[in-house]
C-alpha cells in the first residue's frame, strides 16, 4: 500500500487537510489512476482498465489542472478552461498513438461572489462524496449503464455492485465524441469532509462502511490509508486510489479564519509516490 502524508494549508478564506493513498490492486501491476490534489484541486482520475495505456490518459487528464495549483481560490471560468484541456490533450494524445481514456472526478475550490465554493466536476463513474454532520452524501453520478438502469427502475441500487455490465460507463475523457462533464456548485464549510475515489474503493466498499470510516477516523491520512486497506482487504481487483480532504475553517463575516489547525504547506501528491 502506498499511502501519502497528510498536507496543510491555510488561505485567508479557507483552511484545509488532505491526504492521498493509491494502490494498483490486488490482481494488476499497473496502476492506471492518477491522482492530483494540490490546493485548491483535488481530483482522481481512472484509466479504463484494458485499454491501451490508460495511465496515459489519467495522467493527461489531471495535469490538465496544474495551471490552478496555487495560494488564492479559482474562478468558475478557469475551470471550465482546465475541464476543456483535460479534454483536448487527451483526444490530440489519442490520435497519435491507442491510449484509452480516462474517468475523471474531484472538486476545485472556487470563489463564488467572495465566499469560497467547491466546484464538484465528474465524468465516469469515480466519485466524489461529501461527509458532514455524520451524513454521507455522494454528490457525482455515476455515468454507466448500471446507474441508468438504477434510474430507470429497472435495477436496485444494492443490485448494481453485482452486476455483469457495473463495470460498463457511458462518459469518459477519449478518443471518441465529447461529452460533457457532470458539475455541481456546494458551499464550503467547516467541519465538512470530502471523499474523491476511484471505483476500486466504491466496487468493494459499502457506503455505509465508508461513512463509519469518515466519521470515526479523524486524520485525513489515516482516513485514507484505513479506506484503501478496506478496498484491498475485499479482494479489490481494479486499482484503488482514494483523497479524504478536511474543511477546518472559513473564513467569517469578520474575514477572519478561526478553529483551524492548518499550516501554509501546498503540495502535489507526485503520481509516482502513489504507485
Amino acid at each position: 500500500m502506498s499511502a501519502v502524508g497528510e498536507f496543510r494549508f491555510s488561505h485567508p478564506s479557507i483552511a484545509l487537510r488532505w491526504a492521498g493513498a493509491t494502490h494498483p490492486g490486488a490482481r494488476r501491476t499497473v496502476n492506471e489512476d492518477s491522482v492530483f490534489a494540490s490546493f485548491p484541486v483535488f481530483l482522481v482520475a481512472d484509466g479504463m482498465g484494458g485499454h491501451a495505456s490508460g495511465d496515459v490518459a489519467s495522467a493527461l487528464a489531471v495535469e490538465a489542472f496544474r495551471s490552478l495549483k496555487g495560494r488564492t481560490l479559482a474562478d468558475v471560468a478557469c475551470v471550465e478552461e482546465a475541464v476543456e484541456r483535460a479534454f483536448d490533450d487527451v483526444r490530440t494524445r489519442a490520435l497519435g498513438e491507442p491510449i484509452g481514456g480516462t474517468t475523471l472526478t474531484g472538486s476545485v475550490l472556487v470563489d463564488v461572489d467572495g465566499v469560497a465554493h467547491w466546484l464538484v466536476l465528474n465524468i465516469g463513474d469515480s466519485r466524489t462524496y461529501l461527509f458532514e454532520q455524520g451524513a454521507l452524501q455522494q454528490v457525482t453520478v455515476d455515468h454507466s449503464v448500471v446507474q441508468e438502469l438504477v434510474e430507470a427502475g429497472a435495477l436496485r441500487r444494492a443490485e448494481a455492485r453485482s452486476h455483469p455490465h457495473r463495470n460498463v460507463i457511458t462518459r469518459a475523457l477519449g478518443p471518441g465524441e465529447r461529452q460533457a462533464a457532470d458539475v455541481w456548485l456546494r458551499p464550503a464549510e467547516r467541519g465538512q469532509r470530502l471523499l474523491v475515489c476511484s471505483d476500486g474503493l466504491t466496487g468493494e466498499v459499502e457506503d455505509d462502511e465508508i461513512a463509519e470510516i469518515l466519521g470515526d477516523v479523524a486524520s485525513p491520512a489515516a482516513a485514507a490509508a484505513l479506506l484503501l486497506r478496506r478496498a484491498l482487504d475485499a479482494g479489490a481487483p481494479d486499482n484503488v486510489s482514494v483523497v479524504v480532504v478536511d474543511v477546518d475553517a472559513v473564513a467569517l463575516a469578520d474575514g477572519d479564519l478561526h478553529d483551524t489547525h492548518a499550516q501554509s504547506v501546498d503540495d502535489t501528491i507526485p503520481r509516482e509516490a502513489l504507485r
